[in-house]
């Protein structure tokens, strides 16, 4: 049987930890051919300090799809979406995590939206997150600017191969699950596509959910966390990274800042800040 010419056009990249990654196809619907990092993640594991050792590798088939499935043992979500994306070749790349449900036509709508836009390089697509977890709902078809690029996160995340690979935008080693720092890498790398000049649209369109589960990074609001949200200000902000960061706490200190006081967590933040230009 000949593939549709669709078929050939999107290619999912998951980034998954300690999964049966053959079975994460049916799991998560998917409609597409793919690519699955799957970072094998166990209490005597040692990747992350130069240690390159990896499990095996074998691509199967999935209805008229296949999937690539890299079985590696370094840590960090940037990394197995980096990894994922240097053995892509489709002409539209997904961002995905194994926790996501993908809604039967999704691919085609994704299609579909990036045929009606060719101003677009990256779109950001709604999948509805777990009660808690919400960060955005799109709800219109608007740019995406410096104002407002922060709430996304990477399974949102669609975009135009050809123009991603000439950008040479990267996911950042420093944040993120597995890495020395907590969150923050989805912003980061949006961030870095629109300093690269890369068109980032947002539309309406709904493709999927994610299932209820327990955050990998998050364990409170803890003196990590807010250190770790100034190593990322400094990134994302540079000489406003202070400013931003009180605004970022004020407007939020009911939340995060009843157990440490704010101007305990403003003083972690600001050491996060400093010690982010040192790397």
């Amino acid at each position: 049987m000949v593939k549709d010419m669709d078929e050939n056009r999107l290619q999912i990249l998951i980034s998954a930890v300690n999964k049966e990654a053959e079975k994460l196809p049916e799991m998560m619907n998917i409609e597409s051919d793919a690519v699955i990092v799957n970072q094998i993640i166990g209490e005597d594991d040692t990747a992350g300090d130069g240690n390159d050792s990896q499990g095996k590798d074998l691509e199967i088939s999935f209805g008229t799809h296949k999937a690539k499935i890299l079985n590696r043992r370094e840590k960090g979500v940037g990394r197995s979406r980096n990894l994922a994306f240097d053995n892509s070749d489709h002409e539209i790349i997904q961002f995905g995590d194994d926790d996501i449900v993908y809604d039967s036509g999704y691919s085609d709508r994704i299609l579909a939206e990036f045929d009606a836009h060719k101003e677009a390089d990256v779109l950001l697509f709604n999948v509805k997150a777990q009660p808690g977890r919400e960060t955005y709902w799109n709800e219109d078809y608007a740019r995406v600017t410096w104002k407002n690029y922060g709430r996304y996160p990477a399974y949102a995340i669609c975009a135009r191969r050809d123009k991603l690979l000439a950008s040479n935008v990267r996911y950042s080693l420093l944040f993120g699950g597995g890495a020395p720092y907590m969150n923050g890498e989805d912003s980061l790398f949006l961030h870095d596509c629109l300093k690269a000049g890369l068109c980032v649209y947002r539309t309406t369109t709904a493709i999927g959910h994610e299932r209820v589960s327990e955050s990998t990074w998050f364990k409170g609001y803890t003196e990590k966390f807010f250190f770790d949200r100034g190593v990322l200000y400094h990134f994302l902000y540079g000489k406003m990274a202070f400013a931003l960061g009180f605004r970022f706490l004020f407007k939020n200190r009911t939340e995060m800042c009843s157990e440490l006081g704010l101007f305990k967590c403003y003083r972690l933040l600001m050491s996060g800040v400093r010690h982010g230009r040192t790397i």
